[in-house]
C-alpha cells in the first residue's frame, strides 16, 4: 500500500497519545498519508500529514494549529491559510516531512471564543488584549500532544518550520530534537498587517512586520 511506509504506533505515547486510523489522501499540494491520533479525555482528534518515508533526520515539521476561519473559510485577518497552504506546498518539494494538524483554534479558546475576540478587535482591542478580555491568557495551546505524536510517526529530530520560537521551545522541553528553525513567511496583507504586527510585538514571533 502506498501509506504502509508511514511508522505504525502499536503502544500509547507521551501524553496518552495513540494512532486510531490512516489512509491515503491525495491533495491539490501533492499525496500524502494522513494519519489520525487521539488523546486520552480529549473529544477532539489532531492529524498528521506525511509525506513520503520518515526515516532521515531531521525530518522537516510544520505544527499547525486549527484555524476555521483562515484555513476553510478564508479568512483576512490572520496568516494561518496562507502558512498552512505554503507548508503543503513546501513538503510537496521534499521527499518526507510532517505537518500537524493540532485541534487548537483560536490559540485554544475555541471558535465561539475566538469570534468573540474578533468582535472585541473591530472595537479597537489587538489579540492579547481580546484575550485577556475575555479571561484567557494569550495562548493556551500545548505541545506535549503534538511531541507525542511526532514520536508515534518515529520523528525525534526535526527541523521546524515556524516563526513562533515558542513552539521551538516547547518541543525541545518535551524530548524533541529541534536542530534548526525555519522561518514561514508568507505575504503580509493589510487586513492582517496589525495582527502581524501585534505577534511580533506582544507575543514574540520573528516577523519583520512594520507597525
Amino acid at each position: 500500500m502506498a501509506h504502509s511506509n508511514v511508522p505504525v504506533s502499536v503502544l500509547p505515547v507521551a501524553a496518552d497519545v495513540r494512532e486510531v486510523s490512516r489512509a491515503r489522501l491525495p491533495t491539490s499540494h501533492g499525496e500524502f498519508t494522513i494519519v489520525a491520533f487521539a488523546v486520552k479525555n480529549r473529544k477532539l482528534d489532531d492529524v498528521a500529514l506525511v509525506r513520503g518515508v520518515v526515516d532521515r533526520s531531521p525530518v522537516p515539521v510544520r505544527l499547525h494549529s486549527e484555524c476555521l476561519t483562515g484555513d476553510v473559510l478564508g479568512s483576512l485577518r490572520c496568516d494561518c491559510g496562507d502558512q498552512l497552504h505554503e507548508a503543503m506546498e513546501r513538503l510537496r518539494e521534499t521527499t518526507h516531512g510532517i505537518l500537524l494538524y493540532m485541534r487548537q483554534e483560536g490559540r485554544g479558546i475555541g471558535i465561539a471564543n475566538k469570534v468573540a475576540a474578533y468582535a472585541l478587535q473591530d472595537e479597537g482591542l489587538d489579540t492579547v488584549e481580546a484575550n485577556n478580555h475575555l479571561g484567557f491568557d494569550d495562548d493556551l495551546r500545548r505541545y506535549d500532544v503534538a511531541a507525542g505524536i511526532l514520536r508515534c510517526l518515529g520523528a525525534n529530530c526535526i527541523e521546524l518550520h515556524t516563526n513562533n520560537p515558542r513552539k521551538v521551545e516547547a518541543l525541545r522541553s518535551e524530548g524533541i530534537d529541534v536542530v534548526r528553525r525555519v522561518p514561514l513567511v508568507v505575504p503580509v496583507r493589510e487586513e492582517n498587517r496589525f495582527y502581524l504586527s501585534t505577534k511580533r510585538r506582544r507575543s514574540g514571533h520573528l516577523l519583520d512586520i512594520d507597525d
